[in-house]
């Protein structure tokens, strides 16, 4: 069988069947891969929470754990939320393929396994996966504080910089990672409306929701990027545009213009490590390089210069 994979790609193969398992691991090793197994939902679990896998290969009926709730639970944990799952089964009936897909799947492959065709299958699914997850790292790093949901309001995915902002306004109810009621019937209605779908852009509606201590955020509308993803842009009190204001003023990253933002706004070391779960030794990296980009000795200088900039000086 020629090589499709390579050792950098792991995938965990996740089956009840020694017979399965044995066969996947031996020409997923051939092919290249780095191959890990578990034999039941909860082992999964357990592994996944230690080590991220490219691709997860998931058995729909065990006993104990299924293969529906475990894929449910995997997508509900943020470690491996993004990594793609193909079910195995040898259930064919349309209901099983579409409790497969529902509970977080995007593929699966019939039992007996085509190795030629699943090994294609797994190639796509971890070369879309990391396309994703490198322009979800670009819009983080462009400091955009983005959110995409599915029609029903479920989070598909958010920036690490959204999900600071969020703080608690994100909920886990059911396993599911989604955003208030309120909220959800909000998008809910939204999403069954096309022509505030089809819109979009300043013209399209937004929501208020408050978030991490309390916060006044604004949830607005940016469009479809799917047949059923929405995406939304979040700001809290101006902090978004401040920060973007200050990067371009001083050519910061997006996380040094966040710690100058708090600077500005007399937060100590550690209430900024607490705000942008960093580490002090962190914070203070980042001041030396906004000390010296803006040519600065110390904070309250810094202070003031940021101050000056946001107002227009």
């Amino acid at each position: 069988m020629s090589e499709l994979l390579t050792s950098r790609d792991i995938v965990l193969v996740v089956d009840d069947s020694p017979e399965t398992l044995g066969m996947l691991t031996d020409a997923l090793e051939q092919s290249g891969a780095t191959v890990l197994v578990a034999t039941d939902g909860e082992a999964a679990l357990d592994l996944t929470a230690r080590i991220t896998p490219d691709v997860i290969l998931l058995d729909a009926v065990m006993p104990g754990l299924d293969g529906f709730e475990t894929c449910r639970r995997l997508k509900a944990a943020g470690a491996v939320a993004h990594v793609p799952v193909i079910f195995m089964t040898g259930l064919t009936e349309t209901e099983h393929i579409v409790r497969a897909l529902a509970a977080g799947g995007v593929d699966y492959v019939t039992k007996p396994i085509v190795l030629d065709e699943l090994f294609a299958r797994i190639r796509v699914h971890i070369a879309n996966a990391r396309a994703a997850v490198s322009a979800r790292a670009a819009l983080d790093s462009a400091g955009r504080y983005l959110v995409a949901t599915g029609r029903d309001g479920t989070v598909r995915w958010c920036t690490p910089q959204a999900i600071r902002l969020l703080g608690t306004a994100l909920t886990g109810e059911g396993g599911v990672v989604a955003l208030p009621i309120a909220v959800r019937l909000w998008i809910a209605a939204l999403a069954g409306d096309k022509t505030s779908a089809d819109r979009g852009g300043s013209a399209a509606p937004a929501v208020s929701l408050a978030g991490r201590d309390g916060a006044a955020l604004t949830l607005s509308f940016l469009g479809t990027t799917g047949e059923d993803e929405l995406l939304f842009r979040l700001v809290g009190d101006d902090s978004a545009d401040q920060t973007v204001a200050l990067r371009h003023r001083f050519q910061l990253t997006a996380r040094e213009a966040e710690v100058l933002l708090w600077i500005a706004r007399g937060k100590a070391n550690r209430d900024i490590g607490e705000i942008l779960s960093l580490s002090p030794r962190t914070v203070n990296k980042h001041l030396e390089q906004i000390y010296m980009k803006l040519g600065v000795e110390n904070r309250a200088s810094a202070a003031v210069a940021a101050t000056r900039a946001l107002d227009g000086g």
